[in-house]
């Protein structure tokens, strides 16, 4: 069970470092005018997404190989739930940022930078919640 939970973090880890620079890449992209410029930032933003997805699926992954430990455990305590709220609501942003990625790719992304400096924020906020929901358990 501790080699479950190992890499249940470690993908974990490398899904936010990806999570937590995507959305800044959209900010720089949604700041400049250059078109080579634009360009790069377009492949980078491609390949880190494509990157970072196999993480996605392999938290999932392996989180639920860790909750089938012990079922009825997990589906009956509040904090569990509450983290499988957040951790879906993550897939959803993730899912979202791949749109984005392929608006920035067609040059239809018009949003400002402001939007993107937001959006930005959201997933630390759920990384601080689910780790508050893990470890304490309120």
């Amino acid at each position: 069970m501790l080699w479950v939970k190992a890499f249940h973090l470690i993908f974990m880890v490398c899904w936010f470092a990806g999570i937590f620079y995507l959305p800044r890449l959209f900010v720089n992209h949604a700041s400049v005018t250059d078109v080579a410029t634009r360009q790069r930032l377009s492949l980078m933003e491609a390949k880190l997404y494509r990157f970072i997805t196999p993480f996605m699926f392999l938290t999932i992954g392996f989180g639920l190989w860790l909750a089938s430990y012990n079922w009825n455990y997990y589906l009956g305590s509040g904090w569990f739930l509450g983290k499988i709220t957040l951790v879906a609501a993550l897939v959803v942003y993730h899912f979202y940022c791949g749109v984005c990625v392929r608006r920035f790719q067609r040059n239809q992304d018009s949003r400002a930078p402001v939007f993107y400096r937001v959006f930005n924020e959201l997933p630390v906020l759920v990384l601080f919640a689910v780790i508050i929901l893990v470890v304490v358990k309120p």
